[in-house]
């Protein structure tokens, strides 16, 4: 039980008597900071966790969401209903367990749940960033991001139960593959679902500012889920149809061009089925867009290989840092390696600044390579206001031609790569103990 586990996360012990973890490295913080140019438009009505439950339509054929959803029309649960297996990851503010749920019919169904002390977090000044993290998870309804199944405070501790996935991280994932990266049938797979979660998060006007490899989760059927929010920020997305404006082809250079018009590349119905040729010209030619373009932050942010130069230089910020974590990530998938990273962070922020992008080798060995390039070379435009995404977000990203012949609407019935290979073997992975480079770090 909680209240037995008194007055630290060292005192928290899972089943079997056994500690499980030590002390967390903490991130750099500062009491002062710049002011946020966004505008916090996102509180929702207070639930009961029961109601909450209830809230989620896209987990509703989600068998271990209905199960909670059953035993919280029985009684309010709280964390006598659980049993702490192990840890499973840890961050700043926050440890993660595997637990299985007691009783009822449903009794030993894995869960995880992420624990804060609040006495800790006071101390360390970072009650804002998590009821910033907890106020986005209850916003989200998305295949490839986490579901708040239910929340329930015990002691100075709150607990928030979640989905448990199986297998690992990107990190670790990568790390297991031939010569330590994906292949680019592999990046793009992970790549699209990456970019399908930032739409919906960007749409929200939420702004996530921590995508690497380790805050990307992999499921038991092989899909992704982003993971930790508390870094992000929170703003106004205005949702607009616009025409297309932006083409890549073999005609242009690694860069943008301009285009007149393309096919939207995220409907999944045939234009067959409209009858009208207004209809027709009106479903292939415009783009819904939701990005939260005015959104300005001054917090130094993030984690050292993936903060973009306008976070590296001390500059304000917006959207397009995520585009260019969304590079960074790309890079690592595809080459096993960032493409600024230096002997210390300090080194790594400069290189973000002044160092050119480069590629290791001097041209690429295929078509899709070729895509591959040109894309990342348009997120990783060191100026964000012609950076790939900095205008119209995902709505631009999905046209690029390395995403070609990909449905992003039914990205979610693609077989992911190697998904009959996944085992249980992974979930004993601790997502926060790989390296000490990405370890996230805040100055305010």
């Amino acid at each position: 039980m909680l209240e037995h586990y008194h007055k630290s996360y060292d005192q928290l012990i899972p089943e079997g008597g056994t500690i499980m973890y030590s002390s967390s490295k903490s991130s750099m913080s500062s009491d002062s900071h710049c002011t946020s140019f966004s505008r916090l438009s996102f509180e929702l009505p207070s639930s009961s966790p029961e109601q909450q439950l209830s809230l989620k339509p896209h987990s509703s054929s989600d068998s271990s969401f209905q199960a909670l959803r059953s035993a919280a029309f029985r009684k309010k649960l709280s964390f006598r209903d659980f049993s702490l297996v192990r840890q499973v990851g840890s961050g700043d503010i926050s440890r993660v367990y595997l637990c299985r749920l007691r009783g009822g019919p449903d009794e030993g169904r894995l869960y995880a749940m992420k624990v804060v002390d609040n006495e800790i977090l006071a101390l360390k000044k970072k009650t804002e960033r998590a009821e910033t993290e907890r106020k986005i998870m209850k916003m989200l309804d998305h295949p490839f991001l986490p579901t708040l199944y239910t929340e329930f405070e015990a002691s100075q501790f709150s607990c928030v139960v979640m989905e448990y996935c199986s297998g690992g991280d990107l990190h670790s994932l990568r790390h297991k593959q031939p010569h330590k990266r994906f292949s680019t049938s592999s990046s793009r797979f992970y790549a699209a679902e990456v970019l399908v979660a930032l739409e919906y998060l960007h749409m929200l006007g939420i702004i996530y500012r921590d995508l690497k490899p380790e805050n990307v989760l992999v499921r038991s059927d092989g899909h992704i889920m982003l993971t930790d929010f508390d870094l992000s920020l929170c703003s106004d997305a205005i949702p607009v149809v616009e025409s297309p404006e932006f083409i890549f082809g073999p005609s242009s250079s690694l860069g943008v061009a301009n285009r007149p018009r393309m096919p939207t590349p995220f409907s999944c119905i045939s234009n067959r089925l409209f009858r009208s040729r207004k209809i027709q010209t009106f479903s292939t030619n415009r783009l819904f867009v939701a990005e939260p373009v005015a959104a300005r932050s001054c917090s130094f942010v993030g984690t050292h290989e993936y903060v973009a130069p306008e976070v590296a230089s001390g500059w304000s910020h917006g959207n397009a840092v995520d585009w260019w974590a969304l590079g960074i990530l790309i890079y690592e998938m595809i080459y096993g390696r960032t493409p600024f990273a230096g002997l210390s962070n300090e080194a790594t922020l400069r290189n973000i600044v002044k160092k050119p992008l480069a590629f290791p080798t001097d041209a690429p060995n295929n078509s899709i390579e070729f895509h591959a390039w040109s894309l990342i070379s348009g997120l990783l435009h060191k100026d964000p206001s012609r950076r790939l995404g900095s205008k119209r977000g995902a709505a631009d990203v999905k046209t690029h031609p390395f995403f070609k012949g990909l449905n992003f609407a039914l990205i979610r019935s693609v077989r992911p790569p190697g998904v009959q290979k996944m085992s249980k073997k992974n979930t004993t992975t601790s997502r926060h103990a790989r390296r000490q480079a990405t370890a996230p770090f805040e100055f305010f």
